[in-house]
């Protein structure tokens, strides 16, 4: 809109007082459309309806300019493109598909009733403009298609298709900012499988991608629908469990540690995984790395108490000298 306004003044000495004011009028309305959007998103239960329909209305508004401003010969024909940018960042396939029916409907209907003689004797003033808003279309969608691939390369580990650490990162400190303001308690689990070096020793690494690969979808179906996993580690995984206090935490450690005893997995039948679980107590902030060394500690105390078990650690009895790098240690076992 901005841009768009610029336009209109550095041309004011070229154009007439009409189109001049209907510009900026247009401008004004499209920009308080979506102002007006953006004050109603936060208390609409459809925000994306909201948005739309504020892309719509500026659309709308750009179409009624060129009316105003010459139909098929108005300056601003090429702007109906402008806003078909926005759709792919915005919606999905279907709604980047609708808003380029509205656009060119639009644009068929803006310069078609000004001088319809002139468009059926001249298609290409139809056919060039309509060029633009659906390449446009195609590029943007292709461009948001292969950020979110690429997006989601970053935080999903390739093997098991699990959340990766710098994806835990993210969600730890949405955790934390959450629980400050609600006072929920956040559980925490590290997991991490008993003698894996022995399956990979015993039968390749290639069985020990496929137990990998077994071990992830065992822990993430039997997880809450709002639980995150993430592979934190060769063979350690890591579960966030929001609004789950420690011994509930400690109860789905345990479902998950007799899960994958009982699984009887096809390449490492005797293959079992041991937990250390923490977490923040109700009423207080969850502090993510105070909960993932008592979480970590309490895993070196399954391993070191016989594998094959869940042990739990208070944040506030998690020794400060609790190494980050004990993960690395426990891998080795």
């Amino acid at each position: 809109m901005a841009l768009i306004g610029l336009t209109v003044l550095v041309t004011a000495g070229f154009v007439s007082l009409g189109v001049l004011v209907t510009a900026a009028i247009g401008v004004a309305i499209a920009a308080g459309l979506f102002a007006l959007a953006d004050a109603h998103i936060p208390h609409s239960e459809r925000p994306e309806y909201v948005m739309f329909a504020a892309w719509a209305g500026a659309e709308l508004v750009i179409a009624l300019c060129v009316v105003l401003t010459g139909g098929p010969d108005s300056p601003g024909v090429a702007w109906l493109a402008i806003p078909i940018v926005t759709l792919s960042s915005r919606f999905s396939t279907r709604g980047v598909v609708v808003g380029v029916v509205i656009a060119l409907a639009l644009l068929v209907v803006s310069i078609m009733a000004v001088d319809a003689s002139a468009v059926i004797n001249n298609p290409a003033l139809f056919s060039a403009p309509a060029v633009v808003i659906v390449s446009v279309a195609i590029l943007s969608l292709a461009l948001m298609r292969s950020d979110m691939h690429h997006r989601g390369e970053a935080v999903i580990d390739p093997l098991t298709g699990m959340l990766n650490r710098k994806a835990l990162a993210t969600r730890a400190q949405e955790l934390e900012e959450q629980s400050g303001v609600t006072g929920e308690p956040v559980g925490l689990m590290v997991g991490d499988l008993d003698r894996f070096k022995d399956v990979n020793d015993s039968l390749g690494h290639a069985a020990g991608d496929v137990v990998l690969k077994e071990v992830a979808y065992l822990l993430r179906k039997r997880l809450r629908a709002f639980d995150l996993a993430y592979r934190i580690g060769g063979e350690e995984f890591l579960v966030l469990l929001p609004g789950a206090s420690v011994e509930e935490s400690q109860v789905m450690a345990e479902q998950l540690r007799e899960a994958t005893e009982e699984d009887r997995l096809g390449h490492a039948p005797d293959l079992t995984i041991s937990f250390g679980v923490s977490g923040s107590t109700r009423g207080t902030t969850f502090d993510y790395q105070d909960a993932f060394r008592a979480a970590d500690a309490a895993l070196y105390e399954a391993k070191a108490a016989g594998r094959n078990r869940v042990c739990i650690q208070s944040v506030s009895t998690a020794p400060e000298g609790t190494p980050a790098e004990s993960a690395v240690a426990i891998a080795a076992g």
